[in-house]
């Protein structure tokens, strides 16, 4: 499949992992723009256009995903989303990096590569344990800025093509690793073909990803948007990798994206144990009814609780004149504002990262300000639809529930905190 100018999205009619033609849809949320496609002032007029989002089961292999695939250069290039400005995510890579060094037991200066390495924060912590590193990521002005800093970065979308130009030029690694972007990918067999030429013959390569079965028991249903093709589980992974002579050895529970796994794979020839939590965890998604549509059919319902319960909240408060504003100008608000269809009672957005602030967001243009105009406006209360963040802003902004604002929290239950 090719994107035309006029076309920038399709649907795809196969499963990525095993080629299937047995789909069936599970999860259907409104169609949104594109989650973090927050614009500048001179674009406010421009009217973004929204794609499908719902959610498909392969029948055969178990694989949960959006089919409809949205342009990755109309999303990636002028990307501008770094890592440190989510909150904490910096200090996980660098343990992360510590664990990963500790499990695989690499050489001195032997080459680590990152795949999506963003703004290289994740190498920095490789680097600074005496490895070679080598980022690649397609938005061109985070790559080159991580360059400029010390950190190697290829700016280009990574294929088989440029995986022989690594090797070519620096040799094979002993790691790669690829963090919440295995699951952005459509063609993912050329991807694995690309990583698996580049690993050493004791290579590992290691995914970090949300975890469907997680997604489910936290809610976290906001975390579905177009970037995210796939919502990864072990069973289907572990089937799609030994097709391309690779194996599935270990896996880490890790709490980010609201629980995600750690997948460490190696080529099938390669020197270590599996370990029991990978037939554990394929037993768990069994016993849980994972691969059952009636249990999308009940995560559905959750999530249309929660709706009506937000929205009666916000009825209620705007009947009675109260102001409120939106906390958070993520990718995940794109999903939740349009799927609980709130934006009318959001009067604006504010969030702490000077990237988002004095743009407006995708599709619905609600203004994003600075977190300081929560004591410039003084509204009588805010939606943190950063949820997962909840605690930590509440406790930044005690002052302004000193004047008696109030926070209210979306998710996973709906909770109003006051003063006490």
């Amino acid at each position: 499949m090719t994107f035309s100018e006029k076309k920038h999205f399709y649907r795809r009619n196969t499963c990525r992992l095993c080629d299937s033609r047995n789909l069936e849809i599970v999860l259907h949320l409104t169609p949104t723009a594109l989650c973090d496609a927050y614009v500048p002032i001179e674009r406010v007029n421009e009217v973004q256009d929204v794609y499908p989002l719902d959610l498909f089961l392969c029948m055969d292999c178990g694989y949960i995903h959006l089919p409809y695939v949205v342009d990755p250069e109309a999303i990636y290039r002028d990307y501008i989303y770094v890592t440190t400005s989510s909150l904490g995510l910096s200090e996980h890579f660098k343990k992360y990096a510590y664990d990963v060094i500790n499990k695989i037991k690499p050489q001195k200066n032997a080459l680590v590569m990152d795949i999506g390495s963003n703004d290289g924060t994740l190498l920095r912590y490789f680097k600074d344990r005496d490895m070679k590193v080598l980022g690649v990521e397609p938005a061109t002005e985070i790559a080159r800025h991580a360059t400029e800093h010390g950190i190697e970065t290829i700016p280009e979308f990574f294929n088989s093509v440029l995986s022989e130009r690594v090797v070519h030029n620096y040799g094979h690694a002993t790691i790669v690793t690829m963090n919440n972007l295995f699951a952005n990918i459509d063609d993912l067999s050329e991807i694995t073909k690309g990583i698996r030429s580049i690993l050493a013959p004791d290579g590992v390569f290691v995914i970090e990803s949300s975890y469907v079965a997680d997604m489910i028991k936290n809610m976290v249903f906001d975390f579905i948007y177009h970037e995210h093709l796939s919502y990864f589980s072990v069973s289907p992974l572990n089937r799609f990798f030994r097709r391309f002579g690779m194996e599935l050895f270990d896996i880490e529970r890790v709490p980010t994206k609201g629980g995600s796994l750690r997948y460490y794979v190696q080529l099938e020839t390669g020197c270590r144990t599996v370990t029991p939590i990978v037939n554990e965890l394929m037993t768990y998604e069994d016993n849980i009814g994972l691969y059952r549509i009636e249990s999308f059919r009940a995560f559905a319902e959750k999530i249309n609780d929660k709706k009506v319960q937000l929205t009666n909240k916000l009825i209620e408060l705007k009947k009675a004149g109260k102001t409120i504003a939106g906390y958070g100008g993520s990718a995940t608000t794109t999903t939740l504002l349009y799927h609980f269809g709130i934006r009318e009672m959001i009067d604006y957005i504010v969030d702490d990262n000077p990237a988002k602030q004095y743009t407006f967001s995708p599709g619905y243009h609600i203004p994003v300000l600075p977190s300081d105009v929560l004591y410039e406006r003084k509204p009588d209360c805010v939606v943190v639809f950063a949820w997962r963040y909840f605690d930590s802003i509440v406790k930044k902004h005690q002052a302004f529930m000193d004047r008696g604002g109030y926070f209210i929290r979306p998710l996973p239950e709906l909770e109003v905190v006051y003063k006490h």
